[in-house]
């Protein structure tokens, strides 16, 4: 009889220990939880200084974001519609896209002359989602520029042009623009380069373009290359790819050439371009033993045009025809060394050096005559 009692006092003490042990856990477990414990955990109080703690920025990541809410509003995307052909040979509209950003509270927008080239319509999403639509003002297929407008009350912010001549490699590049139609996308990298040439689809050759490793993609042609400041340092034109896709290597127009440009379209709706009247070829060293010249380096003038500047200033083209291995020159005429103390070696250098100059100014030719050095003042007249 003593025996069972000792049970249960025993029993009424082990469930007394499990009562205990229950109301000293505070959790409860909430059935279908993989993890009852977390599910129950609140987290309001949790001290402020884990709540509250402020988001750690770099000084990069910092410089970023400045320049894209310094920048942002004014990028906007350019929607255009062409006319071709299909298969069946019937007119068709085709849609095309770029990039572009507002450069004065009058509306005009600078971008691309390969986004709006051949454009039946032109319209602009702004930041705010708004559409315009625009107008043709210029473009200069030469230098891949193009000026649009939209109505000045349209215009919500105008971006601030930088000095190219002063950025050098390794500084900080930042595109904004609208790849594969994704509005106001920000990429990063560095000036690359810098005096780059590449040659579009139409054969045109541009000089002197910026290289950048920022990405760019379908869709940001037209879009500013951005400096640190968030001033506008290139246009962003094109890219080196196999694919068609990025691939490390694009190409922006230095934006103190575009500013040139965009007056000229502005006030006149095309560029005039200088031009000397000549045709020639580039002196080596070979060309020079083979005709018995002493001079190795210039452009040799070949044909001066009636009526050009330089046939007004009195340059001579050549006057006798020789064979050269299996070429044919014509000889006799003047060698060009420098315009205006900037040597020149061959036609494109003479051309992208004229291009530095505007119509009706006056520069020094330093020539080769008969062997004798003279210089020779010529007043540029626009290209026919």
């Amino acid at each position: 009889m003593y025996r069972y009692r000792y049970l249960w006092i025993g029993a009424l003490l082990f469930l007394l220990f499990l009562w205990t042990k229950k109301e000293d856990n505070p959790i409860s477990f909430t059935s279908g939880s993989s993890n009852p414990a977390a599910e129950s955990l609140d987290f309001n109080h949790l001290p402020a200084q884990d709540k509250d703690r402020p988001i750690i920025v770099s000084t990069d990541e910092k410089i970023h974001m400045e320049v894209f809410e310094k920048v942002h509003r004014a990028v906007v995307n350019i929607a255009t519609t062409t006319l071709g052909m299909n298969f069946w040979m019937e007119i068709i509209p085709r849609q095309g896209q770029g990039s572009g950003f507002v450069i004065d509270h009058d509306g005009y927008i600078l971008t691309n002359n390969h986004v709006v080239a051949k454009a039946q319509k032109i319209v602009v999403t702004m930041t705010d989602g708004q559409k315009v639509d625009a107008t043709l003002v210029g473009r200069d297929p030469r230098s891949d520029l193009a000026i649009i407008k939209v109505p000045p009350k349209a215009v919500q912010a105008v971006a601030i042009l930088g000095d190219s001549d002063t950025i050098r490699p390794g500084q900080k590049a930042i595109a904004i623009g609208n790849p594969f139609g994704l509005s106001h996308t920000l990429t990063t990298g560095v000036v690359s380069a810098l005096k780059r040439s590449i040659q579009t689809e139409d054969g045109i050759q541009i000089e002197n373009l910026i290289q950048t490793d920022a990405a760019i993609n379908p869709g940001n042609s037209g879009g500013p290359l951005l400096n640190s400041n968030g001033e506008v340092i290139g246009i962003n034109t094109a890219i080196f790819s196999l694919t068609g896709g990025y691939q490390g290597i694009g190409f922006a127009i230095p934006i103190n050439r575009a500013k040139e440009i965009a007056t000229q379209l502005i006030t006149s709706g095309r560029v005039a371009r200088p031009w000397l009247g000549i045709s020639g070829i580039g002196m080596t060293q070979d060309l020079a033993e083979a005709i018995g010249l002493s001079v190795n380096e210039g452009v040799l003038v070949v044909r001066v045009i009636p009526g050009s500047p330089a046939h007004e200033a009195g340059l001579r083209g050549g006057d006798r025809d020789v064979i050269v291995g299996r070429i044919r020159l014509r000889l006799g005429g003047d060698i060009i060394t420098t315009i205006d103390g900037n040597p020149v070696s061959d036609m494109k250098e003479l051309v992208n050096a004229l291009d530095r100059f505007r119509v009706g100014q006056t520069v020094t030719l330093s020539v080769v005559r008969d062997g004798l050095r003279r210089e020779m003042d010529v007043v540029l007249t626009e290209r026919p």
